[in-house]
């Protein structure tokens, strides 16, 4: 994208989502004008404030002619659409390689910068379609003439995300049920520090580099981060259950039929490995330290803070 004296139009596709609304919320700080781009327009409007909408389907957006109309005026664009399971049309290949491929050609030929949310964890030697499907995108990118971002946040945590409310409810339990083989680092970073760092990338005339790996400031296994969590509101710790991995791994493909916890046979995957930045870019977006997630030493923590205090 270049850089341009006015205020730039940004499309957000899945601006109002979890990552898309904070998204939005930086983009308006810096002064952006922002579109966005939304399945269901007339549902959102009354909630939201934005330059624009339009309509978005992404499982039906396969080919770069079907985007001319949805880029028309704008100078960027940011993809935060996902899915976590599969529904009708919507599936992982459409939403999360065929859509995003027909995207960044698109932009390659009218000229918005694409910015692409992503995940960590893709390179390693997963099954799980959710995983495949990411990967595939991200290659389908590369290939592109467009001026591509890759951004690959590592688990987030704030409010209005359905994975992170499950996390910050179980972390208060006083009994904590994982996995045996959940041995994996994440390095948990709050959603608005990942909104932040892409408007500060959209606004970027000359990014260094294309793809961003980001995380918070901890590396923690999911019992550690449970327990950041959990001594924000008590001193006392939680008693750990462990789950032999079969059985997770059941309930995982069970979660996945019924559409039930933001449980998932990719997100059971990815917990078996690291899920932190091989170098982490989220302060040189930031230009400061990230927020820091949960009690950093779950040991000293007070007996009870402010009730909602996670981040």
């Amino acid at each position: 994208m270049t850089h341009k004296s006015v205020a730039p139009v940004v499309l957000v596709l899945g601006g109002t989502g979890f990552i898309g609304r904070h998204v939005v919320s930086a983009l308006q700080a810096r002064g952006c004008a922002v579109v966005i781009g939304s399945r269901t327009p007339e549902r959102h409007r009354q909630r939201f404030v934005a330059r624009g909408w339009r309509e978005v389907r992404m499982e039906r957006l396969l080919h770069p002619r079907d985007w001319y109309p949805l880029l028309e005026g704008c100078d960027a664009v940011v993809n935060c659409i996902g899915i976590l399971r599969p529904r009708g049309r919507e599936t992982y290949d459409r939403v999360h390689h065929l859509g995003p491929a027909a995207l960044a050609v698109a932009c390659g030929e009218r000229g918005p910068r694409v910015i692409h949310v992503s995940a960590l964890g893709l390179d390693a030697a997963v099954r799980s379609r959710f995983l495949r499907s990411k990967h595939d995108g991200e290659t389908a990118l590369r290939a592109s003439n467009s001026d591509w971002h890759i951004v690959r946040p590592s688990l987030l945590d704030g409010e209005g995300g359905f994975g992170a409310r499950w996390i910050r409810r179980v972390a208060r339990w006083p009994v904590h049920p994982l996995p045996r083989g959940a041995t994996g680092k994440l390095a948990v970073l709050d959603v608005r520090d990942l909104g932040e760092a892409i408007a500060n990338l959209v606004l970027d005339p000359t990014p260094a580099r294309r793809e961003h790996e980001l995380g918070g400031l901890h590396a923690r296994t999911l019992g550690e981060h449970f327990e950041a969590l959990r001594a924000l509101h008590s001193s006392v710790p939680a008693r750990r259950v462990p789950l032999p991995d079969t059985a997770t791994r059941v309930f995982a493909h069970v979660c996945d039929l019924l559409h039930f916890t933001p449980l998932s046979f990719g997100h059971w995957e990815l917990l078996r490995h690291d899920n932190c930045p091989r170098e982490n870019h989220l302060p040189a977006l930031l230009g400061r330290a990230p927020r820091q997630i949960g009690w950093v030493d779950a040991t000293q923590a007070p007996a009870a803070l402010a009730e909602g205090s996670f981040a």
